[in-house]
């Protein structure tokens, strides 16, 4: 069989809190973070650029920090060492945790790790792109954000480089460089935008493939070589469309494949007629959803 004995107890215990079958809706929790988060849509060739600031788009976990506490996206309490926190000002503050270019499985395991490690810590930067609590359209709450940070005795907390975007050709250029420095892609905020907690045109990402999460609902059994091991995992979009994904997974994966309840990022090239996606393969286990 496929199934590990840990994929097998979790497996259990999903079904028995209806994780297999329950809406989307309904397997949630009440969300703990103090405030919800702003979230972005893609950007599609041929939008609008007027109004937009560019930045890279930081592959680590985002991070919310309320004045008090540092908060991941889904709402749970992140324990990070005194140091790292103990200067950060007394307001909200948005960002994303990061380890660098390439390194999300690091971050992932850093913020994990309980007690935090100060050695895996000192690895990590909050890199900061919005002040939430702050009056004003983006580009206000940006200059106030240039003035806020760099903050001396906290230096792993950056203000996120932000500059005016242009045309689509230096948009795409820019897309190209950052990723052949091994950077996952761009963020576009719009100046006028206030700082609202929907997912929308205000705030789009910019990448070379098209990627998304889901939710692992059941695992379907491979055939041929793979028929030992999982042949694709059966999974939940946060809209509640089904599909099997059965791509992009090592034959160690397939042999011990993410558990029923865990969110994982797939990538895919547009969609179909009824909103599926195309060609979707896997790509990892998002550790950081199922906080």
């Amino acid at each position: 069989m496929f199934f590990s004995r840990r994929s097998l107890l979790l497996a259990a215990a999903a079904a028995t809190v209806g994780f297999a079958t329950a809406p989307y809706a309904a397997a949630q929790s009440s969300p703990k973070v103090p405030a919800p988060l702003m979230l972005a849509e893609v950007y599609r060739p041929g939008m609008s650029l007027d109004d937009y600031w560019v930045s890279e788009k930081y592959d680590g976990i985002r991070g919310y920090w309320d004045g008090k506490q540092l908060w991941t996206r889904s709402g749970e309490r992140i324990a990070a060492p005194h140091w790292f926190t103990e200067a950060l000002p007394a307001e909200p503050l948005d960002g994303e945790l990061w380890a660098g270019r390439g390194h999300f499985s690091q971050i992932v395991s850093t913020v994990r790790t309980q007690p935090p490690s100060d050695t895996a810590w000192r690895e990590i930067r909050f890199m900061v792109f919005d002040v939430p609590a702050q009056p004003g359209d983006f580009t206000t709450r940006l200059a106030y954000l240039r003035k806020l940070l760099p903050i001396t005795s906290v230096p792993w907390v950056v203000a996120v480089p932000q500059q005016r975007a242009t045309t689509a050709e230096d948009l795409d250029a820019l897309l190209e460089k950052t990723v052949k420095m091994g950077g996952e892609g761009l963020m576009l905020h719009r100046g006028s935008s206030s700082y609202h907690a929907v997912r929308s045109n205000d705030l789009l990402k910019v990448k070379r493939d098209d990627d998304a999460e889901a939710r692992v609902v059941g695992h379907v059994g491979g055939r041929g070589k793979h028929g030992s091991r999982m042949g694709a995992l059966l999974v939940e979009t946060p809209d509640g469309k089904r599909f099997k994904l059965g791509g992009g997974f090592t034959d160690a994966e397939r042999e011990n494949p993410p558990a029923i309840g865990t969110w994982v990022t797939y990538r895919f090239n547009g969609t179909t007629t009824s909103g599926l996606p195309r060609f979707a393969r896997f790509l990892r286990v998002r550790e950081d959803m199922d906080f």
